[in-house]
């Protein structure tokens, strides 16, 4: 139970982003009503989650 507690907790991370990425990202965020913060995670977690809906790329073996 104590592992399950640990799995929740979320963790930090230094995030250097260029001027106009940041402007970018907190323009959509409040377009959203999010906060930078919380556009980030949800980009993440969609792009985490396209990939692992993604066919495996299959390898050409010449």
């Amino acid at each position: 139970m104590k592992e399950e507690k640990n799995n929740n907790i979320k963790k930090q991370i230094p995030l250097r982003l260029s001027p106009k990425l940041y402007a970018d990202i907190m323009a959509w965020a409040e377009d959203d009503f999010r906060s930078l913060n919380g556009q980030i995670e949800y980009l993440l977690t969609e792009c985490v989650k396209r990939r692992k809906s993604e066919s495996p790329i299959k390898k050409d073996t010449d």
